[in-house]
């Protein structure tokens, strides 16, 4: 979508804002606080053995062969300038993979944000950033949703301010403040915080559980929590960020706690072989299912496009989930697939 530069008329007030849906209070901001040595009872399948390991480091099962490869020439890639917005206007634009700038409630969030060529474990990208980090306006706030290098990225973070707040799952807080951040927020499955926004608006984010794990190093596994994020300005406008996912059960649970998702930024890539990455990717009819149990009104796919992490070939993520978002029954249009840098406004 072009950038836009007229004022839109403000969408009225919703009646499923946060407190009439019987959410609890949002927590105080930047408390340190103290949590389990792990979380690998919140994981919704067992992580891999050996063996399943030793079958996947076989040449040519996590990645695509040379044939499939020449698909990268296709990728969408189209960057353009950020939407004009106001605080009453929602805007999200695709920066690669689950990167996002996500402008709402007049504030600026930046999600899972990796900026770099390259992350440990991968070539290079396959396409570049969709937002140059000079074009960014101020950042607000950043979300992430676990720590795998594809989603926490330490060289992008050390660009910010140490001043930034940084809204992460807990037991992440450690990292962040060993890397000098000052305002860093953890929170748990359904707590939530609020952020003041210009003019009277707020943002209320929730962070939620998600069907994946955690680890940066070999002796870390599930030591942070891992999960997705509900946005929700003052006017009942609603995001849902899923991060990094299997599909599973907490989508519907999600979907009811936050009825009114206006947008669901879904992963659809990083899912061949199916024997080794179901239980922690969707695939794209599965992120498609995901989307109707939320019970969300359109869906952005995100989590492919940018880096090599599996088998199947770069542009079969995108071919998939159009034929199933179209056998869904659902209207062509309320499916966001947006190219890298790519935006679009919630109207």
């Amino acid at each position: 979508m072009s950038e836009r530069t007229e004022r839109r008329p403000e969408p009225p007030v919703r009646p499923d804002v946060p407190e009439a849906v019987g959410l609890p209070a949002p927590l105080p901001l930047y408390e340190r606080r103290r949590w389990p040595r792990d979380f690998a009872g919140r994981l919704t399948a067992p992580l891999p053995g050996f063996r399943t390991l030793a079958k996947a480091a076989r040449p040519g099962v996590m990645r695509p062969d040379a044939p499939a490869m020449r698909e990268v020439a296709d990728l969408p890639f189209s960057p353009e300038p950020l939407p004009e917005v106001d605080a009453s206007t929602v805007s999200v634009t695709w920066a690669g993979h689950a990167s996002w700038v996500l402008r709402i409630a007049g504030l600026t969030v930046l999600a899972d944000p990796v900026w770099s060529r390259k992350i440990l474990g991968t070539p290079a990208r396959l396409t570049p950033v969709g937002v140059a980090w000079e074009d960014l306006p101020p950042i607000d706030a950043v979300i992430i949703s676990h720590n795998h290098y594809d989603h926490l990225d330490a060289p992008t973070l050390a660009r910010l301010p140490r001043s930034t707040p940084l809204l992460v799952p807990a037991g992440l807080g450690r990292w962040c403040r060993r890397r000098r951040f000052t305002h860093v927020t953890e929170l748990d499955w359904w707590e939530a915080v609020e952020l003041p926004g210009p003019d009277g608006a707020r943002l209320r984010l929730d962070f939620v559980p998600s069907h994946h794990w955690s680890r940066r190093s070999l002796t870390d596994t599930c030591r942070s929590l891992w999960g997705g994020w509900v946005l929700t300005d003052q006017r009942g406008q609603r995001i849902y960020f899923a991060g990094d996912t299997g599909y599973g059960h907490w989508f519907r649970r999600i979907g009811e706690r936050y009825p009114g998702i206006d947008l669901a930024l879904m992963p659809i890539g990083a899912y061949e072989p199916q024997w080794m990455l179901r239980p922690v990717h969707t695939n794209p009819e599965e992120a498609v299912r995901a989307c109707d149990d939320l019970g969300a009104r359109a869906m952005a796919p995100m989590h492919w496009a940018t880096f090599v992490l599996s088998g199947e070939p770069p542009m079969e993520p995108l071919r998939r989930v159009r034929t199933a978002w179209a056998e869904a029954g659902r209207e062509a249009e309320d499916l966001w697939d947006l190219p890298v840098g790519g935006s679009r406004v919630l109207e």
